[in-house]
């Protein structure tokens, strides 16, 4: 075994990401981004209630939920809210001029965290790679328990119309499953 995996890297020499799980869910006009408030360094919870999803925007119409490291996601936050500036609030336009900066530029490029986006008409999952997805079905989650958030919106959303119910239970599922996602849940809505 290569020295990446024996100091705990993966393939590609990153460190796993282990905390914190977002989710969004988009239903008619009525979008909802909620996230947990665990901060965790290895296997110690460092701060239980932490705020990883906020509005941002002159106006407050876009919500913003990272999952990642904090500095590099607030540094993300600020470079999105120059882009809804520069293009007049529309979010689409500045995710896609984000995701080419973060992508090409090499400050940004070094940045480890991903974003789930929304407005009135958009929810998005924003990547370092470049990547801006707009998810089939209206529900996205990142994070170490984005899998499991993402699995429970799913199997609810069958049942359940409400966003907001739909978001608030899976929360509650991928916290009971992932140890590094609590119950001290942030939710935002829009529409």
């Amino acid at each position: 075994m290569d020295e990446r995996h024996s100091a705990g890297r993966d393939s590609w020499g990153l460190t796993p990401w282990h905390g914190t799980t977002i989710i969004g869910v988009k239903r008619g006009d009525r979008t909802v981004v909620a996230g947990d408030g665990q901060v965790s360094m290895g296997n110690t919870v460092m701060k239980p209630n932490a705020r990883k999803v906020r509005r941002i925007g002159k106006d407050g119409s876009v919500v913003a939920g990272f999952a990642g490291a904090t500095a590099d996601a607030f540094t993300l936050f600020e470079r999105l809210e120059k882009k809804l500036e520069q293009y007049s609030g529309q979010l689409m336009r500045a995710a896609v001029e984000l995701a080419k900066d973060w992508r090409t530029d090499k400050y940004l490029r070094n940045l480890e965290a991903l974003m789930i986006v929304a407005d009135k008409d958009a929810l998005l999952v924003l990547t370092g790679n470049g990547d801006v997805l707009e998810p089939e079905g209206g529900i996205a989650a990142i994070g170490s328990g984005g899998n499991y958030a993402l699995a429970a919106a799913r199997a609810l959303s069958d049942y359940e119309d409400d966003p907001e119910k739909i978001a608030r239970r899976a929360m509650a599922v991928a916290a009971e499953v992932c140890v590094f996602t609590n119950d001290r849940v942030t939710v935002e809505t829009i529409g």
